[in-house]
């Protein structure tokens, strides 16, 4: 394999940009496996006491990630991810307004294989979200196991990041003032298996307890679909049947994430390595779907609302295909391949 190294004139902004990413990437695979690691290594050492305090602090404090987290603006303007934006670049793009006094539940396709566009876009305020949506704040719902994590659960917290659970979800669209957002990447890691440049697999007829839960608190449905999410990486075929696959899903079950054997680019050359690939990330937010209140939907309203939220998702695809993508991919189509969603 040919090696195509990176131009030593490289300008100084674009160094930045990568090392940006670089941190981002790294704290995104390995920050919660250290924390854990200091985290023993502090109780069986000479510092014993601040692992125990933080222990107390756990139990005290163990409901935070279901009841609204505790975000820091200071943390999420932060200036690396200014230069983390400006990599791709990521774009938030909306079609419609929001009113401020209802709450809102954000569909959010495709996960890709580290869902950059959702972090870029909900996780930072470098992408604009408080000018393009005045009044909202948005919360990204993540895997639970994250939250069980010492030390790396605050950090995810401050960023805006909280459960994925009934409980947490309904925190959010509990609101009587209105303006929170519940942003829940439908398709979960399990789609990132399919995560692949030139297409996608959407994890989605079978997923209808996001549709139970809008219905529930009568939030507006907004499909949102990340234009170049699954161009960042290559993936090693994993095809359903294969060893590979079976062993990844075993790891999704367990413990409730699974990771794709992904690479993209390296730092200092182009050609090999696990940083992504400088494409472009268009988040398109669709217009909301209007939603009535009923506490105890029947499932044949939630297949109804269901069936809408297709037509919906798949009209801002069609919308905006040509301007941000070059898939000529029928959306329904990518779904009914991940008919085995659960």
């Amino acid at each position: 394999m040919k090696v195509e190294f990176a131009p030593l004139s490289i300008p100084w902004t674009r160094r930045a940009q990568a090392a940006a990413v670089c941190q981002w990437l790294c704290a995104h695979l390995a920050l919660a496996q250290c924390c854990c690691i200091i985290f023993i290594i502090l109780l069986l050492g000479d510092y014993w006491f601040i692992p125990v305090f933080y222990a107390f602090w756990l139990y005290y404090d163990w409901e935070s990630p279901q009841t609204g987290g505790r975000r820091s603006k200071w943390v999420r303007n932060w200036t690396v991810w200014k230069y983390f934006k400006e990599y791709f670049p990521i774009k938030l793009i909306k079609t419609s307004d929001l009113d401020p006094n209802k709450n809102y539940l954000f569909g959010f396709h495709p996960h890709g294989v580290l869902v950059v566009g959702a972090f870029g876009n909900f996780c930072t305020e470098h992408t604009g979200f408080k000018e393009i949506f005045p009044g909202m704040t948005p919360y990204l719902h993540v895997e639970s196991c994250w939250f069980r994590c010492p030390f790396f659960r605050e950090y995810i917290m401050y960023a805006g990041m909280v459960s994925p659970s009934k409980k947490s979800i309904s925190h959010v669209l509990s609101n009587k003032k209105g303006g929170n957002i519940a942003v829940i990447v439908i398709g979960g890691s399990r789609e990132s298996l399919d995560a692949r440049p030139g297409s996608f697999t959407l994890y989605l007829l079978k997923r209808k307890g996001f549709i139970k839960i809008a219905l529930e608190h009568g939030a507006q449905l907004v499909p949102v679909f990340s234009f170049g999410e699954n161009e960042l990486f290559n993936q090693i075929e994993n095809p359903k049947g294969s060893r590979l696959r079976a062993f990844q899903e075993t790891m999704q079950n367990l413990v409730g994430f699974t990771l794709p054997l992904f690479h993209g680019r390296g730092i200092f050359q182009h050609s090999f390595g696990l940083m992504p690939y400088r494409k472009p990330i268009n988040t398109v937010v669709g217009e909301p779907l209007a939603v009535k209140q009923n506490p105890n939907p029947t499932p044949e309203e939630i297949d109804q609302l269901h069936e809408k939220y297709l037509q919906e998702l798949q009209k801002l695809f069609d919308k905006n295909k040509k301007k941000y993508s070059k898939q000529k991919q029928h959306l329904l189509d990518s779904i009914s391949h991940a008919t085995d969603a659960k």
